[in-house]
């Protein structure tokens, strides 16, 4: 059967398990980019993201004699969630293999899935180093590997996602976005509109720190990150898989790098605006509407809403980068003037009424009066940084500006 066959055929294996999400218009994102922006809600399936579709496919597909031997996945969370919620209604054993750096509330929505048919094994600090652990369980105690992107048919699974969206909008849609991390998603959901609405416009969106499909593409090879970001945790792999990879170059027609500080503004906007509470990856493909604006005026825009499997405990750290990508937020290691009343002076003079210190630490603390201080400002108008900056040099405070110190802020703040 060809790809397009097999979503049709996946579609069928989802009655009562699997339901249709809804296809909603944004009434906010279509004024704001004079569109018509709808939203692909997929993070309101039951395990919170599309990625039971491909994982119950799979899984379904299984022999008696596989089954009976159980399943191995490596995930970063969103389809270890997808393969154990499969392995309960299946009554499958499955060991799931994470990354350390999961966060905790998608690794307790695994254990809830699966109950008594999953054990969770954290390893490693990203979705690779637990993917070769996983291939290793498999291949040692040849258990089937339940792949989370680069497989036949967890693509097809994943491809009935553009089913639904042509199903059930009747007029023309001119642009999707689909997000980017292995590759399952855009594989499938291209494969659906190149067959059924093959004028549409696929818009892939990756990380700007993990772009490996971008990279891949460009260079006409699936190629091999040496590292990548790992905050959009659900779309940060190194290596896209070789089906997806063959499949997207065909079929995409752009990939929109977007920063993660963008990605965490829109989480917050769409929290504060929306009552939309989605995780990183969930956010990409509306976060890059800000760099597709003057293409889409006027148009029918699709955007996926892959998951939203997002952890409270990451709020404070995506309030920050938020700050630092919108130029709100800056850090200086500054050498005080030796005179009476420099920091008074540094706070009424050269900071504004608006102006507020969120963080102020001495480097050299068994030094205090001649060491160094890394000061954090938050501020309200993003050119204000500019007359701070102006005033501190005409009034003698030497001091390095660390936003722009990529390895010196690591060091000092991160």
């Amino acid at each position: 059967m060809t790809v397009f066959e097999e979503v049709l055929e996946a579609k069928k294996q989802f009655d009562g398990v699997v339901f249709p999400t809804p296809l909603m218009v944004n009434r906010n994102l279509s004024s704001q980019f004079q569109s018509n922006i709808l939203l692909k809600r997929e993070d309101l399936q039951v395990v919170r993201s599309y990625k039971i579709r491909g994982a119950y496919n799979k899984m379904s597909s299984l022999t008696t004699t596989e089954r009976e031997k159980g399943i191995v996945c490596a995930s970063a969370g969103n389809h270890a969630q997808g393969v154990a919620y499969s392995c309960n209604l299946l009554q499958i054993k499955g060991k799931i293999y994470m990354p350390k750096t999961t966060p905790k509330q998608k690794i307790k929505q695994v254990q809830l899935f699966g109950k008594e048919y999953t054990e969770i094994v954290l390893i490693g600090d990203t979705f690779d180093d637990a993917s070769l652990k996983a291939i290793d369980d498999a291949t040692i105690n040849k258990k089937t590997f339940i792949h989370p992107f680069d497989d036949t048919k967890v693509i097809a699974g994943q491809g009935t996602v553009g089913l639904e969206i042509i199903e059930d909008y009747k007029d023309t849609i001119d642009y999707v976005f689909v997000p980017i991390g292995g590759g399952g998603l855009a594989s499938g959901l291209s494969t659906v509109f190149k067959k059924l609405s093959p004028n549409t416009k696929i818009i892939g969106v990756e990380p700007a720190g993990a772009p490996s499909m971008k990279t891949s593409i460009a260079k006409g090879e699936n190629t091999r990150l040496d590292s990548i970001d790992k905050f959009v945790d659900g779309a940060a792999v190194k290596q896209v898989g070789n089906r997806n990879f063959d499949i997207c170059s065909r079929n995409l027609d752009d990939i929109i790098l977007v920063p993660e500080g963008k990605v965490c503004s829109t989480i917050l906007q769409l929290y504060n605006e929306e009552a939309m509470v989605v995780e990183p990856a969930g956010a990409l493909t509306i976060a890059a509407l800000d760099f597709y604006q003057n293409q889409i005026k006027g148009k029918n825009v699709v955007c996926i809403v892959s998951g939203s499997n997002n952890d409270i405990e990451r709020t404070a750290e995506i309030k920050e980068r938020s700050l630092l990508y919108e130029g709100l937020k800056h850090y200086f290691m500054i050498q005080f003037p030796q005179r009476p009343g420099a920091l008074k002076e540094f706070v009424n003079d050269i900071l504004g009424d608006d102006d507020d210190i969120t963080y102020f630490q001495y480097k050299q603390k068994n030094s205090k009066e001649s060491g160094p201080v890394i000061v954090g400002l938050e501020l309200k108008n993003k050119t204000d940084i500019t007359p701070i900056q102006t005033k501190m040099k005409e009034k003698g405070f030497e001091f390095e500006y660390l936003n722009e110190k990529e390895d010196l802020y690591a060091q000092m703040i991160g």
